[in-house]
């Protein structure tokens, strides 16, 4: 199925001009809009007219459809409709609506074998001495706790300016910091993942060195952090708790010298040749619109085709934003355990949103619906496309290890710093982030790429987007030939090049670990 949608799709791109209306699949019941229609607009390739003003990236109804049938897209269930649509009538939230049915998830019913590439492809990183490969070479201070956040960005301030600059190989000194960390239990589910995803950041190759800072007296110890994730002090390693220092100005002034320690071994690390196999990428959209499943999305999943046949490493993410669409993703599990997993977790989803008084459908978010975004369906076919075509590896849990190479899915919320922070945890090296309404992003110490979904909108904020997959739109490339830019972007990145958000020093204030339980 996903590879139906892929090529459906990959077709919009030959053409010799921008048609009004896009069909994406034979079977479809809307026609997706490339500008602004107006009432009584013409379309004899479809024998019908607009009957409403329909907005860019809406849908027109393709046919007469009754109340209560299903309505397709991608020739996937989107919703149902809740009153008689006629051919031409704007379909959004007003006559759209989803509820539960039935999907099939054929276990492993789509998984092939895997194609190798033909030439091995290459990118200069930096190899630490255990052997894993970093795109990024920071050193970073991390806070175990709110309380010592202030302390942590007051000595990372220090190393600003022209600080570093007996020290080029060195890309920053970035403070890591959040907003819990106490006021929760010591033990259990929240105070577990929150330390899995802290390890996570400490043990991130992207840091040669880590200053770890906790307060003294927080539910999150800094030694019972390292005793529960199998971490110790060492030269890479360094922690201070302020109440045993004796106060904010003695540890901002000890957490100084200890950095310029530590700088000077971080300066040692070069860059080198090596397989692009040891590239992780997390996968990431946001500020969606009706062209995020049709240009960014799925040329960002022909990337990571390409990635996957090098060996390399995808991660698909944010839970709420793939149901209604995980059957297209079981059904090319390299297992039926692996499905399961996935299944699983969208069963969790469902009874931690009942139990919470919320529902699966609060997404999409006000400004996916403006783009054309109508449920959380038809979203969910849009996103999930950035997992092109590649089988399904492994499913994770959030900020879990991943150890598996291939498409890999991790459980995470929906909300994309909180999502990128598990992946980051999780060993991403590298973040691919599609938007079409403009989000802004990055996620020290890996860097953020930013695709846009449309020409428009890459115009309007150009100096924050780094890839126009509008031009897919526009005829002027294919869904594969995208791909192909994007993975070259990605290495260029992953070489050193710098992203759009990384110029404008994004990545500090992103560092969002998933909280759950309640805050006492």
């Amino acid at each position: 199925m996903t590879q139906e949608i892929a090529i459906a799709v990959d077709s919009i791109g030959r053409r010799d001009q921008e048609p009004a209306v896009l069909r994406l699949t034979p079977n479809d019941d809307v026609l997706i809009a490339t500008r602004d229609i107006k009432p009584g607009t013409a379309f004899p390739e479809y024998q019908i007219a607009s009957s409403d003003a329909i907005p860019a990236g809406h849908k027109m109804a393709a046919k007469t459809i009754s109340s209560g049938e299903p309505v397709r897209r991608y020739n996937q269930i989107i919703g149902f409709a809740t009153r008689d649509i006629l051919p031409g009538q704007h379909i959004h939230l007003h006559n759209l609506a989803m509820h539960d049915f039935v999907r099939d998830y054929a276990f492993c019913a789509d998984i092939r074998p895997d194609p190798k590439p033909e030439t091995a492809k290459t990118f200069d990183g930096i190899v630490r001495a255990d052997g894993r490969v970093a795109t990024r070479n920071y050193i970073g201070i991390i806070s175990s706790v709110n309380c010592s956040a202030t302390v942590c960005r007051q000595i990372a301030e220090a190393f600003r300016g022209d600080a570093l600059a007996a020290f080029p190989n060195v890309d920053g000194v970035v403070p890591i910091t959040h907003k819990t960390g106490c006021g929760m239990a010591s033990a259990g589910e929240g105070i577990d993942l929150l330390r899995r995803v802290t390890a996570g950041y400490i043990r991130h190759p992207n840091f040669a060195a880590v200053l770890f800072i906790g307060l003294g007296c927080e539910s999150n110890q800094v030694s019972s952090l390292l005793g529960a994730e199998g971490l110790n002090e060492s030269d890479s390693l360094r922690t201070m708790t302020i109440q045993d220092i004796g106060g904010t100005r003695k540890t901002i002034e000890q957490g100084i010298a200890l950095i310029k320690e530590l700088l000077p071994i971080a300066n040692q690390a070069t860059r080198q040749p090596v397989p692009i196999s040891h590239l992780t990428v997390g996968l990431q959209c946001g500020g969606s619109d009706g062209y995020s499943g049709i240009t960014a999305n799925p040329a960002l999943g022909a990337a990571m085709d390409l990635l996957v046949q090098h060996g390399g490493t995808a991660i698909l993410s944010e839970t709420p934003e793939i149901y209604g669409a995980e059957h297209l993703l079981t059904r090319r599990a390299v297992s039926k355990e692996v499905g399961q997993k996935l299944v699983d977790r969208i069963h969790w989803w469902e009874a931690y949103t009942e139990r919470l008084g919320g529902e699966m459908n609060n997404n999409p978010s006000p400004g996916n619906k403006a783009g054309g975004l109508t449920t959380i369906l038809e979203k969910s076919l849009g996103a999930v496309a950035k997992a092109g075509t590649s089988n399904l590896s492994d499913v994770v849990e959030y900020a879990q290890t991943v150890t598996s190479h291939g498409l890999v899915f991790m459980d995470t919320p929906g909300y994309d710093p909180v999502s990128a922070t598990g992946q980051v945890a999780g060993g991403a090296n590298v973040i691919c982030f599609t938007t079409g309404r403009g989000s802004v992003y990055g996620c020290k110490p890996s860097p953020s790429l930013k695709l846009a979904t449309n020409t428009r909108m890459y115009r309007h904020m150009s100096e924050d987007m780094d890839i126009n997959c509008g031009e897919i739109l526009e005829g002027a490339t294919t869904v594969q030939q995208k791909g192909a830019e994007i993975l070259l972007r990605i290495i260029e990145i992953a070489s050193g090049q710098r992203t759009k958000s990384e110029e404008y020093g994004f990545g500090e204030d992103e560092f969002a670990p998933w909280v759950l339980g309640p805050t006492m």
